[in-house]
């Protein structure tokens, strides 16, 4: 209860004003601390900064008010000191209290140690820049003209490994979440009208193009439009790849709320927009690609195809050579056995 009966006194008497002042001062009474509590005495923010311990070596004030001062022991801890200081005022500059010609004078100075170090990002000229990309650029080139050829094709698979994940990285931001389903009937049709659908989607010459870019929103509002006076309309897909109709008509039935009537084997498939059609306000919808963004990613999918059909070859290319290096070891080491069979052959004949 004394120790913080005495600690109110001192707050009471000292820091309402100047407070930094005042507790430089009082720490530099070395006869209130034992020696060990003022080699550690730091100063901490918040915001995680390493501790800084300030040079307070150069204080010399003297006042009557610190007359309990003199009393020793009275705080065990230097941790107490922490409160009285608001730290998030404080930084990793050290502060320095100077008394030259009778005149108090602050002095901030710089962080001092790592942490000076590891704050400044240090700037590469642009020679430094051109040094490195050649030296990297050798070192490559060293590799591509090996002569040891797995060396080579080792280096053109990591080198296409890098390519695959980025292309992927690319991928992931094309990606286009899907919108929740609206509930609607399915009209169900007649084998009678199902034929009839088929001869007239076959007979008119109306149809939707499906093209490299696959389906986006434009491809939905071109249907819409032509349901507009037409009851079917023909998707023709081209380039498609195997099975990739299927996906196909399954998507821009999702997004046109259309009816498949018919798959036709040249890709083709034929779309009726059903007995109640309405047409939308917004005919292209919104968990679909634009035009651009649908080429893009074409061509990044396109990169892709390639990067992993050249990952395959290059795995059977290192296979192979495994396999030719491991039957040129084991006839390398059998080769001295035979040698030897033949001569104690020829010395027992002889």
């Amino acid at each position: 209860m004394a120790t913080f009966a005495s600690i109110r006194q001192i707050s009471r008497q000292f820091v309402k004003r100047e407070p930094l002042l005042k507790f430089c001062c009082f720490v530099q009474n070395e006869s209130f601390f034992p020696s060990p509590c003022l080699d550690c005495i730091t100063f901490a923010s918040q915001r995680s900064y390493s501790a800084v311990s300030p040079s307070l070596h150069a204080l010399c004030v003297t006042s009557p008010d610190f007359s309990l001062l003199a009393k020793q022991n009275v705080l065990q801890h230097h941790n107490i000191f922490g409160k009285w200081l608001i730290a998030r005022y404080l930084s990793n500059a050290s502060i320095e209290l100077k008394t030259d010609e009778d005149v108090i004078r602050f002095s901030f100075n710089k962080s001092v140690g790592i942490l000076a170090s590891t704050n400044r990002k240090r700037k590469m000229s642009k020679k430094a820049k051109v040094n490195e990309l050649r030296f990297y650029r050798l070192k490559a080139k060293k590799k591509m003209n090996s002569p040891n050829p797995e060396v080579r094709i080792r280096y053109k698979l990591e080198k296409a490994k890098r390519k695959e994940a980025w292309l992927i990285e690319k991928l992931r931001k094309y990606e286009v979440l899907k919108a929740p389903a609206e509930a609607y009937d399915p009209e169900i049709l007649t084998e009678e009208e199902i034929h009839y659908l088929k001869r007239t989607g076959e007979k008119k010459k109306n149809y939707v193009q499906v093209g490299r870019r696959g389906v986006f929103g434009g491809v939905v509002l071109n249907m819409h439009l032509h349901w507009k006076k037409h009851e079917t309309v023909k998707v023709i897909c081209k380039p498609c790849k195997l099975g990739q109709v299927l996906e196909y008509a399954e998507e821009l039935a999702r997004l046109s709320k259309g009816i498949v009537i018919d798959i036709k084997p040249n890709n083709t498939i034929i779309f009726y927009r059903g007995r109640n059609y309405v047409q939308p306000n917004i005919m292209s919808p919104a968990d679909t690609l634009s035009k651009s963004k649908a080429l893009e990613k074409y061509k990044y999918e396109q990169s892709l195809d390639h990067t992993s059909e050249f990952i395959e070859k290059l795995e059977k290319e290192l296979e192979e050579y495994l396999k030719h290096k491991a039957r040129c070891h084991k006839a390398r080491e059998s080769e001295p056995q035979d040698f030897a069979d033949d001569n104690g052959c020829n010395s027992t004949l002889s």
